[in-house]
């Protein structure tokens, strides 16, 4: 075996700054997750409990299989925003009756379940995992549709929520949703569109238009139950499937559909067993004082893949070529995967190519991918354009892009520029995408962003034969580094949706061995060839 040694030394102060660094970041992620965690509000929680009806995460745990886990995906979405931490939905990937399923429910403590702009954008990423992933979709339904005042940013692309369900059960992934309350106008169509589809007594309610509509719109008097509840669609209109007495009954008869289902995952689990899995050689706990709270320290990154892969066995690929990007072959929880890890930051020409030949090979081998950033970029500079730094970055990229085999993505540190895209960011389309609370993501750094600006309007200012402002650029460039430094924040980024989650550094190899067991659902082969055209 070929087992990585480690010079992280717990004992050091430079370990025990970068520890306690990294604990007050997570500290600060821990008070923002206790946003999305408190819904509406202890009013709207109350006001709910006292409806009788759990709220949305104690459906999910009842859904799921007992002691089973449950990756919850996007918790900080719409952090930032004017619109509550979460977006109004609970999203993730847990086992139901033995299945991997990735999961919906709708909070209808935060505005009675509305969707907001990023309720649908989170929506829509849970069921691109589900149809890339071939993974069960269970939607656990209480929504009053959409949320009025942002429509304009709602109605026309919703509609791809509906297009989704019909999409999946097309390609044959199935799709199960619970009812537990409102599930009106639009929102009528994720039972309607489901292959699954269950009510409760007296709670569920279904329908395109409420009494007050239909009363506008055709004159006739009616009542929720006769229009759209449960009983009706049951023996009458033959939208319920199934037909609970409460909520409980109705998640018992959920776990039931999902065991009847007869899924199969594409590859089997890898070995003789998972509990035969080797564990890494070093504490895990250890991750807290590997990356330095200032990323323009560099740091070796095998420190970190000693503490993520299986018994920390590491089968570097050209180790002495090419050194600011680690390569090379590991498993994790028993399954294979190729491993790009930014070492010193800045990407070479060797680093590009190294990378290129690593993921062709990956695909010859139909092994999953592992990019762990920490880059500011491709490398600038008048030497380095020359030795074509252009051509082989964009081979780098060209071999991303077209590679068929599925990618993971783990933000350590920085992830800058064209780097960014280079190892897998979320333009390129990795199955999952997780962040450290110690990453940042941007175009570049911040300052050398506002020094790039300050630069331009000083060439700007001579061309015009005019006297400089140093004062008034002092200023510009104080604003534009806090701006980009607020902008690269994790928290920032996983509001808008640019990656699944902001997760604790020593919970990254339990998330990365959840995500490719649920990689692993779905078949996928390398590509064999089709990389395009590479400069050479």
């Amino acid at each position: 075996m070929t087992v990585l040694p480690t010079r992280t030394d717990p004992s050091s102060p430079e370990y025990a700054a970068r520890r306690a660094a990294l604990l007050a970041k997570l500290a600060d992620l821990d008070a923002e997750h206790a946003k999305a965690l408190a819904g509406g509000g202890e009013k709207y929680v109350a006001r709910h409990r006292a409806r009788g009806k759990l709220l949305a995460r104690e459906r999910v745990e009842l859904l799921l299989d007992p002691d089973t886990p449950f990756l919850e995906l996007s918790p900080l979405a719409a952090w930032g925003s004017e619109y509550p931490v979460g977006a109004s939905i609970v999203t993730g990937i847990g086992t139901v009756a033995g299945v991997e399923c990735v999961i919906t429910a709708n909070d209808p403590t935060v505005r009675g379940g509305a969707s907001n702009p990023w309720t649908l954008r989170k929506a829509l990423r849970a069921n691109e995992i589900a149809y890339a992933n071939r993974l069960p979709l269970v939607s656990l339904v209480e929504s009053g549709g959409a949320d009025l005042p942002s429509q304009k940013e709602i109605f026309i692309p919703g509609g791809a929520l509906f297009r989704d369900l019909t999409r999946l059960s097309a390609a044959g992934v199935p799709t199960v949703a619970v009812v537990f309350g409102n599930s009106t106008a639009g929102g009528a169509y994720v039972p309607g569109m489901s292959d699954h589809t269950i009510m409760i007594r007296e709670r569920s309610k279904v329908f395109l238009g409420g009494p007050p509509l239909v009363k506008m719109a055709t004159g006739e008097e009616s009542d929720d139950e006769s229009l759209g509840g449960a009983e009706m669609h049951a023996r009458t209109s033959g939208l319920a499937d199934h037909f609970a007495d409460d909520e409980r009954d109705a998640l018992r008869q959920a776990r039931r559909v999902v065991a009847r289902l007869n899924w199969r995952k594409a590859h089997p689990d890898p070995g003789p067993g998972l509990d035969l899995v080797e564990p890494p050689k070093y504490p895990v706990e250890e991750l807290l004082g590997v990356v330095p709270e200032d990323l323009k320290t560099p740091f070796d990154p095998r420190e970190v893949i000693a503490r993520l892969v299986d018994g920390s066995d590491f089968d570097e690929f050209k180790p002495l070529y090419g050194t600011s990007l680690a390569t090379g072959w590991a498993r994790l929880h028993g399954y294979p995967v190729g491993v790009l890890a930014n070492a010193q930051g800045v990407l070479f020409s060797a680093e590009s190519q190294k990378a290129a030949h690593f993921i062709q090979l990956a695909n010859q081998r139909d092994v999953p991918l592992l990019f762990l950033h920490n880059t500011t970029g491709y490398m600038v500079g008048s030497q380095y354009e020359q030795g074509g730094i252009i051509k082989h970055g964009a081979m780098m990229i060209n071999a991303v892009s077209n590679s068929t085999v599925p990618h993971l993505s783990v933000l350590m540190g920085a992830s800058y520029g064209a780097g960014h895209y280079g190892m897998c960011g979320r333009a390129y389309d990795p199955r999952f995408l997780f962040a450290w609370p110690s990453a940042k993501s941007a175009v570049m750094g911040p300052q050398q962003l506002a020094g790039v600006l300050s630069i331009v309007a000083r060439a700007s200012a001579a061309a015009k034969n005019q006297p400089y402002d140093e004062e008034a650029d002092a200023g510009l460039r104080a604003m534009v580094e806090q701006q980009i430094e607020a902008e690269s924040l994790p928290a920032f980024l996983s509001g808008r949706l640019y990656d699944d989650g902001v997760i604790d550094p020593r919970d990254t190899r339990t998330v990365l061995g959840l995500c490719l067991s649920a990689i692993h659902s779905a078949p996928f082969e390398g590509a064999r060839g089709g990389f395009g055209v590479f400069r050479m």
